[in-house]
């Protein structure tokens, strides 16, 4: 009798360890479910894509403005943006996760965040090689390992040839606006500089103070950028202010490049298509 209820228990704690899940998030923090995610609210349009990506969409009740790839991510429900969360809708959705961009996400909010008592998963992806690495911990925690895992290593292997078609070529200054008014670009611990470096290029901004530094035109002259190139915008003309400045060899000999919108900006799947086009601007250019 005694070994039969053993027997028993032995089972029960067995298919409670086969049904648990658990990964450590992007800050380090041991995230555990009791069983994969079937509510999850994603606080950033990259971690949507992210889920629909490796098959775990339909598990999305909750998300952020700008969610909008693919197409049946704007009709999930919204719960706010960039600048802030409503914690109320988020607690009605009842999810059983949260996904936060640790350095994209308001620092006041993800702490509130931490006291309504649902697991978070925090990606704080700094390079690109951490992308594949979140891909593999949501299909953990989602229960899509199997299609996280097969999305993970496409992209790993894509990068790594990206990586040595160009980690030899001739470098090529690049200057990336991120914005327009005012005029913004970006450092080397930004990951679309990862980008740039992966493809040969060189920010001219790189050892900016500042993750995402405001300048004026004068600094952008004085760098002799021979790549401007910019992830698009509103307007159709965004980058036309250059073209007065023929001192800069990027205009001088036409190489102002608008990559495709989004898909070097989001640190989700299409980020490998991102830099597949910023290798492709910072060639021309080379050439």
């Amino acid at each position: 009798m005694v070994i039969r209820i053993l027997t028993l228990l032995l089972c029960f704690w067995a298919s409670v360890a086969r049904a648990q899940v658990s990964v450590v998030d992007g800050v380090g923090n041991q995230v555990v479910l009791k069983s994969p995610a079937k509510r999850v609210v994603t606080l950033a349009p990259h971690l949507t894509e992210h889920l629909f990506a490796i098959g775990a969409g339909t598990t999305i009740v909750g998300t952020v403005d700008y969610s909008d790839f693919p197409a049946e991510a704007n009709q999930i429900p919204r719960v706010g943006g960039y600048s802030g969360w409503d914690l109320e809708r988020i607690t009605a959705l009842k999810p059983d996760l949260i996904l936060a961009w640790y350095s994209g996400n308001p620092n006041n909010q993800l702490e509130q965040l931490k006291k309504l008592g649902v697991p978070i998963f925090f990606d704080h992806a700094k390079v690109l090689k951490d992308i594949p690495t979140v891909m593999k911990k949501l299909g953990v925690l989602t229960g899509q390992e199997a299609n996280a895992t097969q999305l993970a290593n496409h992209f790993s292997s894509q990068l790594l040839q990206l990586t040595n078609r160009y980690q030899l070529a001739k470098k090529v200054r690049v200057f990336y606006q991120v914005w327009q008014k005012p005029l913004m670009t970006i450092n080397d611990l930004q990951i679309i500089s990862d980008a740039i470096r992966l493809c040969g290029g060189v920010n001219v901004f790189g050892s900016a103070p500042s993750l995402v530094p405001t300048i004026d035109e004068e600094a952008v002259i004085f760098k002799k950028p021979e790549l401007i190139a910019t992830s698009g915008g509103e307007e159709a003309n965004v980058l036309d202010r250059w073209k007065k400045w023929s001192v800069i060899p990027a205009v001088a000999n036409h190489h102002l490049e608008v990559l495709p919108k989004d898909i070097l900006v989001r640190l989700g799947p299409r980020m490998l298509a991102g830099t597949e086009s910023m290798c492709q601007a910072i060639e021309r250019a080379r050439k």
